[in-house]
């Protein structure tokens, strides 16, 4: 899936999507992510050996969010249209606005935390193939094997740079920790909105350049 400029731009800029979107939802809950359902899963388990269990409840609820959020997204692309990607994009745009809107109302933020983590479970079906495998997005430990996999095969005789694509994915992502992490400090969960602005400007360029 990282074959071509189209693609790689496009997942780096979604993994930077992610991962501003991660550090504004790590800020505010305290520790927990909105995308990162890993370390969730570790937070619960925790949790439950310290018979913690508000907090093993809030980590449940977040990670039954996610996969409610990628199987909705497994379902927007599942007619492989050539606007698929543009679609699911679009959808997550409305999520996260709708996300920043409910927060500038006064609506209970759970809320918006809601509509945060189910837009991340759904951008992780922007590269899903025939069988529901595909490209995690909004998580990098899988790049960073792929990173470690491909230099090996560089190392003996494989391609030269294939490796390089999962590096700049695991790049991206903590460049957007970066800047969200910056933004939720300077405007709190108002910081969503920026994510919501480039979403929407990604299904702009999905749609732009689908395969005819």
């Amino acid at each position: 899936m990282l074959d071509t400029h189209r693609n790689i731009t496009l997942a780096c800029a979604l993994s930077a999507l992610a991962g501003y979107v991660d550090s504004i939802g790590y800020l505010h809950l305290g520790g927990l992510f909105v995308s990162f359902m890993s370390g969730n899963s570790t937070r619960l388990g925790v949790s439950l050996a310290a018979a913690h269990w508000w907090d093993a409840s809030a980590a449940l609820g977040l990670i039954v969010l996610f996969v409610v959020g990628a199987g909705f997204g497994s379902l927007i692309v599942r007619g492989r249209s050539r606007y698929c990607q543009c679609w699911l994009l679009l959808v997550e745009a409305l999520l996260l606005a709708g996300a920043g809107l409910g927060h500038a109302l006064g609506a209970h933020d759970d809320l918006a935390v809601a509509a945060i983590v189910l837009a991340m479970g759904l951008e992780n079906a922007v590269f899903q193939i025939e069988g529901g495998s595909g490209l995690g997005l909004t998580y990098v430990t899988g790049a960073l094997v792929k990173v470690g996999q491909l230099a090996a095969s560089a190392i003996t005789g494989g391609p030269r740079f294939a490796w390089l694509p999962n590096l700049m994915l695991w790049a991206a992502l903590v460049a957007g920790g970066v800047g969200g992490a910056l933004a939720y400090r300077a405007i709190n969960l108002a910081a969503i909105w920026f994510a919501a602005a480039v979403a929407l400007l990604l299904a702009v360029f999905a749609a732009v350049t689908a395969k005819r």
